[in-house]
């Protein structure tokens, strides 16, 4: 398989050889941003301990389906990050950054009567995943994750928690084989 380098929108998909047993184990990570600096991004497939309501009540209902607080990564886990997709590509709302296409970061100080009617989806991330100067490209090459394309389902569908194994899945070849990954391959 060829490797890429990471860009802002792509995923980056741990590879089986992430055992950490934590938050890197199995997830698949949204770029916001990759360039020469570093990359920054956040897990898609991980819950939160807890609970959008405690943190952020406010927001709690304007939240895609389902209305949950992820688990962003391990950088900063009580600070938050919002993902939302504008409604109109042709506007940028006053508090939203585009990432890619329609997709981009709300900062969560606007006021959430704004928000209601001008994003389709919205997904709020407790912490990050962050990786220096070159960091991330490393880990690459060491084996630890795959460089994808995103689509807009695997930022805002409805069943994050089995995203790992879809993504995988529609690659084909070689990496379709890993999304019938077991933890247990000598029972197979």
């Amino acid at each position: 398989m060829e490797v890429r380098r990471p860009r802002r929108g792509d995923l980056l998909v741990s590879t089986v050889d992430v055992r950490d047993g934590g938050v890197f184990e199995q997830s698949v990570i949204f770029l916001v941003d990759a360039d020469d600096d570093g990359a920054l991004g956040v897990v898609l497939n991980k819950r939160a301990d807890m609970t959008l309501e405690r943190v952020l009540p406010d927001w709690a209902d304007v939240v895609s389906v389902p209305r949950v607080l992820y688990r962003g990564g391990p950088v900063l886990p009580e600070g938050a990050v919002c993902l939302a997709s504008v409604k109109d590509p042709e506007e940028e709302p006053p508090g939203w950054r585009p990432v890619v296409g329609r997709i981009g970061l709300l900062h969560l100080d606007t006021p959430v009567e704004l928000v209601v009617d001008t994003y389709d989806d919205i997904r709020i991330f407790a912490g990050y995943a962050g990786w220096s100067p070159w960091q991330l490209e490393t880990e690459i090459g060491r084996g630890l994750w795959y460089v994808v394309p995103a689509a807009y389902t695997d930022v805002f569908g409805h069943a994050p928690w089995t995203l790992w194994r879809e993504v995988l899945h529609r690659q084909g070849g070689e990496l379709a084989l890993y999304a019938t990954w077991t933890d247990s391959p000598h029972v197979n």
